[in-house]
């Protein structure tokens, strides 16, 4: 099931004033946005999931898709520009029994916080990561992102952009990223699913989500996606790693969403020595433990 533009625009302006019946304000999203498809899909995986508000932290940086957390009763960080998977890495492991998510846009994540996301993955740290991926700086007003297609033209780009689209998916399966999915804003019952898996995969989860941006990406729309979005078949395997990655490359005329790879590589917390007795935040050492502990490191410098 795909969701044209008109289909989605009259849907989502209705679905707002839902949202402000019950929040008393409405998301600061355009009519329209494929934000609204992402954040339905993602309360209705937590309910699924049987996830309560006190169990569940969302980070986020700056951006359209910062402000996702706002509009979800649960504990938040809001941080800077590209810096949400940091917190989000010291929350995991503070309490490691929490389900810690990350949430950005292309741009928050793969470009300010791109440098962060090569080595969450590569630690394979149980955070769970949603990009929206509009493909265009939204709150910002236009610019390109990282996945903003070769000869595109923006309004810091008018001679088209000239460098290569990042392919978010291939760099993940290169650096054996645990959890590897795509989906779709305009098939929110199949991103509730991916979501669903991805809460349960124990390592490191990255699900871009493909979210037109109504406002300044006016070629990857709606109605472009749906003439090119499939679902990846039951005939692929997930865990061999070399299909995965030729699965990746597929981008144009045919784009794979679903679970494109995903591995059994140990958490980073399950490594953690420190954290086998249990989350930090429940430690509650003595007393007389500090004091000596304290007064033997002031011994060492005075």
């Amino acid at each position: 099931m795909t969701a044209g533009p008109g289909w989605s625009r009259n849907y989502w302006r209705n679905y707002v004033a839902e949202l402000e019946k019950y929040q008393g304000e409405a998301p600061a999203w355009c009519p329209g946005c494929g934000n609204f498809a992402i954040l339905r899909a993602f309360k209705e995986a937590l309910a699924e999931e049987n996830i309560e508000p006190d169990q569940l932290c969302i980070v986020s940086g700056i951006g359209q898709a910062g402000k996702f957390p706002h509009y979800v009763r649960c504990n938040t960080f809001n941080g800077l520009h590209g810096r949400s998977l940091p917190a989000a890495t010291g929350i995991k492991l503070a309490n490691h029994n929490m389900l810690v998510m990350a949430v950005g846009g292309d741009g928050d994540m793969y470009g300010e916080g791109g440098n962060h996301l090569l080595h969450a993955m590569r630690r394979n740290i149980g955070i769970k990561v949603f990009v929206h991926d509009n493909q265009i700086y939204g709150l910002t007003k236009g610019q390109a992102s990282p996945t903003s297609m070769e000869g595109m033209v923006t309004k810091n780009q008018p001679f088209g952009v000239l460098s290569e689209q990042l392919n978010p998916m291939a760099m993940a399966i290169s650096l054996d990223c645990g959890f590897v999915a795509r989906g779709y804003a305009g098939d929110y019952m199949h991103l509730k699913d991916l979501m669903r898996e991805a809460i349960r995969y124990p390592g490191f989860s990255l699900v871009d989500i493909l979210q037109p941006c109504v406002s300044f990406n006016k070629i990857n729309t709606f109605e472009w996606y749906s003439k090119r979005v499939y679902h990846i078949g039951d005939d692929h395997d997930p865990l061999d790693r070399i299909k995965a990655f030729t699965k990746a490359l597929e981008w144009g005329d045919r784009i794979p969403i679903g679970v494109i790879y995903r591995n059994d590589r140990p958490s980073f917390e399950s490594r953690v020595p420190v954290l086998s007795d249990g989350p930090l935040v429940d430690a509650r050492p003595e007393w007389e433990t500090l004091e000596k502990k304290l007064a033997e490191t002031l011994r060492e410098f005075y």
